[in-house]
């Protein structure tokens, strides 16, 4: 069998078979999770009292997976979320003004999160669709990136003030085109290039579904290291792409992502959110011993 398999590798197109059998595993994987809310994974790191919750959503406008307009059901997600810190994407009208459409009076009330302030229309919550959300405690300086590409997208760069140091948190929707993505993945390096070394999440729609070696986010490698497997989150209902993605610098400083699955979140948008732990305690160990 193996010399036939060798002689014929070209033709049997191994490496494609490859793929699409880990794929195929892959799903099986979510699919068998998608009856526990954590997504069925465990984080092999104890707790910390200096860890952070993040989390990451593309609330698609708060229009579900029913055709249903229901920001009270998003903000409802959000408070079950449980975050310290929150990138939200699509949290804009996207023609005409830019009216944010979340009822920020309920996420506060109900998840104690803050919008921090970046959009110029002045009932809009975002830029380009991007909101960070921020425990109400945390303090932030945030500047507004436009990112290369076919449609209008950009990122949002804050500096968060803890009691460990400062965390840079990078909150951004790529584009669909692939050689866009390229484009906004190598602005991104250029901008973490001119600034100062910190401990870096960047979290949000990266709109990647592949893992391979065409996967446009291979250029954050540098920074981010090599993307391991990672949680698929849409569709919501059966998620079956991992869109979504949650990165961290150094390595370790993000631990335990996984889509969050509850009975409301697979009918609230048409993504699943990404939630993970930040361990700010390895990385400040890490940072020690460079």
């Amino acid at each position: 069998m193996k010399p036939f398999v060798a002689r014929h590798a070209a033709r049997l197109r191994l490496p494609q078979i490859t793929g699409a059998a880990q794929r195929l595993r892959d799903f099986v994987r979510d699919l068998r999770a998608l009856g526990r809310p954590d997504g069925g994974a465990t984080d092999p790191h104890p707790p910390h009292p200096s860890d952070l919750r993040v989390a990451s959503w593309n609330l698609h406008k708060c229009v579900g997976a029913d055709g249903r307009f229901d920001p009270h059901r998003s903000a409802a997600v959000i408070a079950e979320l449980g975050a310290d810190i929150l990138a939200l994407q699509e949290v804009d009208k996207r023609f005409g003004r830019r009216d944010g459409l979340l009822d920020l009076a309920a996420v506060h009330r109900n998840a104690g999160l803050k919008l921090v302030p970046v959009s110029d229309a002045p009932a809009g919550h975002g830029w380009h669709g991007n909101a960070l959300l921020l425990r109400e405690d945390l303090t932030a300086r945030v500047q507004r990136i436009r990112l290369p590409g076919a449609e209008p997208r950009g990122a949002l760069v804050a500096e968060v003030d803890l009691p460990q140091g400062r965390l840079r948190v990078i909150a951004a929707h790529f584009g669909l085109l692939r050689r866009c993505r390229t484009r906004q993945g190598h602005a991104i390096l250029r901008l973490l290039a001119e600034g100062e070394d910190m401990p870096t999440v960047m979290l949000g729609d990266l709109n990647e579904w592949n893992h391979g070696p065409r996967s446009s986010l291979r250029v954050l490698e540098p920074v981010f290291g090599a993307a391991g497997p990672t949680p698929a989150s849409f569709p919501a209902a059966v998620p079956v792409l991992a869109l979504d993605r949650i990165l961290g610098r150094p390595d370790g400083l993000v631990s335990g992502v996984r889509a969050y699955a509850s009975p409301l979140a697979r009918i609230a948008s048409d993504h699943l959110p990404l939630i993970a732990r930040l361990r700010l305690d390895a990385a400040a160990g890490r940072a020690a011993g460079a």
